[in-house]
């Protein structure tokens, strides 16, 4: 079976969120996956009512950055489906300081992962 992957490291994205988002996508239809995410910004996700903007950018962007990539491996888009998609936590990073604050907030940052496979 061919495979296609794309990851991004250090994402400046809350882990919780990409978890939760790549937990929904996982062996779903790249296309299907593709049009739910485009849709996410108008409607909310979950029970609590919330919408994830950044997390579902970043997600869309990884999801077609995987999907150019088997386009180049010569693998048929129609049937990719996605096989496996995983965040891990990523380095804490310090955000500066800031006039009304006297110390520095410490950033979210996330690991994601998507593997393409053609079925």
């Amino acid at each position: 079976m061919k495979t296609s992957t794309s990851k991004s490291i250090n994402s400046k994205v809350s882990f919780k969120e990409s978890k939760f988002l790549t937990g929904v996508i996982k062996g779903k239809n790249v296309a299907k996956v593709k049009k739910y995410l485009e849709n996410l910004h108008k409607r909310k996700v979950d029970l609590d009512g919330k919408y994830y903007p950044k997390t579902v950018e970043k997600l869309l962007e990884l999801v077609k950055n995987a999907e150019a990539n088997a386009k180049s491996k010569k693998m048929n888009v129609e049937r990719l489906f996605i096989k496996n998609a995983y965040a891990n936590k990523a380095e804490k990073r310090n955000l500066g300081k800031s006039k009304l604050k006297l110390r520095g907030r410490i950033g979210k940052s996330a690991n994601i992962n998507i593997i393409l496979e053609e079925r």
